[in-house]
């Protein structure tokens, strides 16, 4: 519904759709016309369309909802909701059903798990036992090691001072973006971004006029690499990598080095064939990679071969992206989101 078109009272819980000059003039509207309840969404930009595009600057639209008022949240910890929320009928379904003829190994195999992650399992001391049981009891245990065997590994501090590397193409702006939702919405956290090119182009895509409605600076190096404020956060934009030629990150590993930029996340498109998923790691642990964000999970349809990526390699997942909402379609606890959907039952 476009407030600005009618006259009707806001609604709680209803969606509200402005078009504005500038993220201010949103922030403005927003609190006059929906009241302190109303959160953003989502912000995209618009152009205008024919030949007014050439003289008419972009705007912004912007997505609003009205909480209910008697539901009190404390802002650190507002859960950030997509505008659009997925249809269930189009999730990835499990490639095999509890009721189906075989083994426990068996199904395992046929859904997907590789040959590492069954040796894995194969040597729990309880794994003879349950491999003859009851095939839901099995289901269960099998996500419940595998997720402890993620979570087991020593958490690293929270994100302040990090860049965000990934090949041309696998979302790296947008995984960005969500990545500021949270610590904006959710969070409540302050700080800024830095965008650099070096030797080849770097597009931002939607960064900048999502910078702006959050109201996080943006700015491009040469800048100031270090926190602002207090417990503020840097996060830096950084052309993409190359995986053909892994010579050619020279410059981005020196821009690294030269600015101590310890925390590294790599992005990386989870609907790549395994072999270009491979090499994306092998190229992102050569540039010190911590961290790793997968993307485009919406677009695969097993998602049971990342059990290895998480289990193999010490990179902490940030978040699974499953859809293209610059402020959700996020899964945070990535093994437990593995876990939902490559096993029939979970809990």
């Amino acid at each position: 519904m476009n407030l600005l078109a009618t006259d009707t009272p806001p609604t709680a819980g209803a969606c509200y759709r402005f078009v504005v000059d500038s993220a201010d003039q949103a922030a403005v509207l927003i609190r006059e016309r929906l009241g302190e309840h109303a959160r953003v969404l989502s912000v995209r930009s618009v152009s205008a369309t024919g030949w007014q595009r050439l003289l008419a600057a972009p705007k912004l639209e912007v997505i609003a909802q009205i909480d209910a008022p008697e539901v009190t949240v404390p802002a650190a910890r507002v859960e950030i909701t997509p505008f659009a929320e997925p249809n269930p009928t189009e999730l990835p379904a499990p490639r095999f059903a509890p009721t189906r003829a075989g083994s426990l190994p068996e199904l395992l195999h046929r859904s997907g798990y590789s040959a590492q992650v069954l040796s894995r399992l194969e040597a729990s001391p309880a794994w003879a036992e349950l491999a003859t049981g009851p095939l839901h009891r099995g289901f269960v245990e099998v996500g419940r090691q595998l997720c402890a065997q993620v979570e087991a590994r020593p958490a690293r501090a929270p994100l302040s001072r990090a860049a965000f590397l990934g090949a041309p193409g696998v979302g790296r702006s947008t995984a960005l973006c969500k990545w500021l939702a949270a610590e904006v919405f959710r969070r409540a956290r302050l700080g800024h971004v830095v965008t650099a090119e070096f030797d080849r182009p770097n597009t931002p895509g939607p960064l900048p006029v999502f910078c702006e409605a959050l109201g996080v600076p943006l700015a491009h190096y040469p800048a100031s690499t270090q926190p602002a404020i207090p417990g503020g956060f840097v996060y830096f934009d950084l052309p993409g990598l190359s995986l053909r030629a892994p010579e050619d990150n020279a410059r981005l590993a020196a821009f690294l080095e030269k600015e101590a930029i310890t925390e590294r996340v790599l992005v990386v498109n989870a609907a790549y064939e395994n072999t270009a998923l491979r090499r994306a790691f092998a190229v992102g642990r050569g540039l010190g990679a911590t961290h790793v964000i997968f993307t485009h999970l919406d677009e695969t349809p097993h998602w049971s071969r990342l059990w290895d990526y998480l289990l193999e390699t010490d990179l902490e997942p940030l978040f699974l992206s499953t859809g293209p909402s610059l402020t959700g379609d996020c899964e945070v606890s990535a093994a437990q989101a593995l876990a939902r959907r490559t096993l029939p039952i979970t809990d």
